[in-house]
């Protein structure tokens, strides 16, 4: 900078007034320093800051008059860069705030035991905390429907042996089958409702199974079909390890070692406890809550089942076991209602791709109290209850839906009564045959010879 005579900074170069000599530029510095790269910048290298660091530009951002307050250092002011960087910070630690407990429930979800693929897990968990509508839209983007006409991919003239008549001079079985079932389409296959012993009872038919199509027009899909006499099998019901979780249950998840003797069959039970439009009851502890006008599926302690409406047709007595509950009843007094083809979707369940024909099961009663299972893929609600019906269901109601939460499997000793070995009745159904063998997600009944 220039000097004056006493030697201090010149006041007058560069100042008002002051005209430009060659050599010199507007900032007082000659030509060889803006040369050197001086260019608009002090000694110290400040641009709109002065000598504490603070910026030397009003509130309005504006350059502060000279003769103000404002050109004096400000400093409860600090610099944007450092007010920026805390922001920068604040939304990191939000972030992780967040993804943490998040990631942890999604990693809990995939690992826990009950069975389930990755994108069942994680619809499952999305549905679970209020992203039902993502999982449904992505589900209608994947959704195929059935297609029309064709053949079954495998014989209806199984499963297990023909429930022939006896032969002349043997004794015919204590429990005959029930009567062959006339198929709903107008081209029945071979062996199509003609029922088969699926599981004994100390020697005797106990549990027959028989395939039917319900549709004329998707006529490739078939569902299957039980029957089980509960003068020879009793029902109990088992808590799922997710739903309705852990609790007094005073029973296990699944069918361990040990507890596998005499065992028959398994099903699938209702919906998601919470979606169901009722509760759970077993040996004196609930979830949810049991709910009158609700369709319920009652286990006595003596081993039987019952079917009907809670608050109506059937009510919590001393002698019950277990009660689950699952919207409404699909067959009532041997007819089917006109609410089975309301609302659909939003009154039976949401579907997959919100489509009407989908995987559904379901279970009834007959007249003579034989225990009905029924279930398979492309079917509607009233198809469901019309396979029911014709399997002689004076009373029914669905059980759960989609092709992840259903499966019926059918149990032989094979020469180890302590340990029988599984088959499913459907060979389309996405469980494995041993789905029961390990923790279940879900809740389900074993069925076991008296």
């Amino acid at each position: 900078m220039r000097r004056s005579a006493a030697g201090g900074p010149d006041p007058w170069i560069g100042g008002p007034g002051h005209r430009l000599i060659p050599g010199e530029s507007g900032s007082g510095r000659s030509a060889w320093q803006e040369d050197a790269g001086y260019s608009g910048y002090d000694e110290a290298d400040y641009s709109g800051y002065d000598e504490a660091g603070y910026s030397a530009y009003d509130e309005a951002g504006f350059p502060a008059d000279a003769g103000s307050s404002s050109s004096a250092p400000q400093r409860g002011r600090r610099r944007r860069p450092r007010r920026r960087r805390r922001w920068v910070r604040i939304v990191l630690a939000l972030l992780v705030a967040f993804l943490v407990p998040v990631a942890w429930s999604v990693g809990h979800a995939l690992t826990v035991p009950g069975g389930g693929t990755v994108s069942d897990r994680l619809a499952e968990w999305a549905r679970d905390h209020y992203l039902g509508p993502v999982v449904t839209f992505g589900e209608y983007l994947t959704y195929q429907p059935p297609k029309v006409g064709g053949k079954p991919s495998f014989s209806l003239a199984g499963p297990g042996a023909a429930a022939r008549s006896p032969g002349p001079g043997k004794v015919a079985a204590t429990f005959g089958p029930p009567a062959a079932l006339k198929p709903l389409t107008r081209h029945p296959l071979p062996g199509e409702g003609t029922w088969r012993v699926l599981a004994r009872a100390h020697g005797e038919p106990a549990i027959y199974g028989t395939y039917l199509r319900a549709s004329n027009v998707f006529t490739s899909y078939v569902a299957g079909i039980a029957s089980m006499n509960q003068s020879q099998v009793r029902f109990a019901l088992r808590p799922g390890s997710e739903d309705p979780g852990p609790g007094p249950w005073k029973a296990q998840p699944w069918i361990t070692p040990g507890t596998r003797r005499g065992l028959l069959a398994t099903f699938n039970s209702g919906f998601k406890i919470a979606s169901s439009g009722g509760g759970f009851y077993l040996n004196g502890a609930t979830a949810g809550r049991l709910t009158n006008g609700i369709a319920s599926v009652v286990y006595y302690r003596n081993g039987h089942i019952a079917i009907g409406v809670w608050g109506q047709t059937v009510r919590m007595t001393p002698d019950v076991a277990g009660v689950r509950q699952n919207l409404h009843l699909i067959v009532d007094h041997g007819r089917i209602p006109a609410s089975v083809d309301s609302n659909v979707t939003t009154s039976w369940g949401a579907t997959l791709g919100g489509g009407y024909y989908v995987w559904r099961s379901g279970v009834g009663m007959t007249a003579d109290g034989r225990a009905i299972f029924a279930y398979g893929p492309a079917l509607n609600v009233r198809e469901l209850a019309q396979l029911l019906q014709r399997a002689g269901a004076v009373t029914g109601m669905e059980l759960d839906i989609n092709p992840e939460w259903m499966s019926f499997m059918y149990y032989r000793p094979r020469g180890h009564p302590a340990d029988p070995v599984p088959s499913v009745l459907l060979p389309t159904q996405n469980q494995p045959a041993d789905r029961y063998y390990s923790i279940s997600g879900r809740d389900f009944t074993a069925v076991y010879a008296r």
